[in-house]
């Protein structure tokens, strides 16, 4: 498509995204409420050593943290400050949560970014190689490690990965954040999934293409087996592991909190997790929100990427 037909599509595509932010800012801001959690008690517990404290305490609390104005009031308050992007101060950490939030979100973001970027690497030439000869033993291995991939969650297979190569092997450290060599075993443990299914995926798509009449063609003219599986099976195939991409960006920056808390990371997810153990709702709704906001910003892009790549697609966009 001309860059003017893409630049038009991309922004018919984002005109509802902040109306979906609006309409996920309500249960976010009013689902820990409605489970009974009080903040107030929270900050309480955090800055005083009283087990129970006096009603005098827990008013000036109150209304110190502005929990003493009627709800509707207080979601108004709070969604000014998202807008504003000034969003004050932890009830419990009393630190920025901007900051917080802000820093947390780089950590997660390259962990998400280099496990795409092993992902893509080693599950698309996989499951291409693999449609070339279908029932082989390239084939049967990969569906043996897909499978594994896609059934072993996080939980298991960190700690698996620690024994293996931290414990046993002494290669690489088990928990930590500073070097690369800290990125290793979380980043191969968030890639295992994505990598599973873009070989699956791939897998499946390139030996279907390539059983088509006009691949057979391109084998009669002289086309080598390689330029074969790449010109037209595996390039047509990557389009469908684009399209997931957004949602995997997504799982990545927000779901990987048992991947931070066994590897130490001080990412995302693992503030999200201190932040649920503490009710600090300031900074447990502003993560939050900032998790729903890449999901569908991400899931935007990534859908005017596949129409930029697929020529089906751009058919079907040229003719709406």
């Amino acid at each position: 498509m001309e860059r003017r037909a893409l630049t038009a599509l991309l922004l018919r595509r984002l005109v509802p995204v902040p109306f979906v932010l609006l309409l996920a800012s309500v249960p976010i801001f009013a689902l820990p409420r409605l489970v009974g959690t009080d903040p107030a008690r929270a900050v309480l517990r955090a800055r005083s050593a009283d087990a129970v404290p006096d009603p005098a305490t827990e008013a000036r609390i109150r209304a110190s943290v502005g929990l003493d104005a009627p709800l509707s009031e207080q979601y108004l308050r709070w969604l000014g400050t998202l807008l504003r992007g000034d969003l004050g101060f932890g009830y419990v950490s009393r630190a920025p949560v901007a900051a917080q939030v802000g820093d947390a979100a780089a950590v997660s973001g390259l962990l998400a970014v280099l496990a795409l970027a092993v992902a893509a690497a080693v599950g698309i030439p996989a499951g291409a190689y693999a449609a070339r000869r279908p029932g082989g033993p390239l084939d049967r291995l990969l569906g043996a490690g897909t499978i594994a991939g896609v059934a072993v969650p996080e939980f298991v297979l960190a700690p698996c990965l620690v024994l293996l190569f931290a414990v046993y092997a002494g290669a690489l450290p088990a928990v930590g954040w500073g070097g690369p060599q800290y990125l290793v075993l979380p980043v191969l443990t968030l890639a295992a999934y994505p990598g599973a299914l873009a070989a699956q995926l791939v897998r499946a798509e390139t030996a279907a293409v390539l059983g088509r009449p006009h691949v057979a063609v391109a084998r009669a003219k002289g086309l080598g087996s390689h330029a074969v599986l790449w010109r037209h099976g595996a390039r047509l195939a990557t389009t469908s592991v684009t399209a997931l991409s957004g949602m995997f960006v997504a799982g990545l920056l927000g779901g990987s909190v048992v991947v931070e808390v066994v590897f130490g990371i001080p990412g995302l997810g693992r503030l999200l997790h201190a932040a649920v153990l503490a009710q600090d709702l300031p900074v447990l709704q502003a993560g939050t929100m900032l998790v729903v906001a890449v999901a569908v910003t991400a899931g935007v892009l990534v859908e005017v990427l596949a129409v930029a790549t697929d020529p089906v697609l751009r058919s079907a966009e040229r003719a709406r």
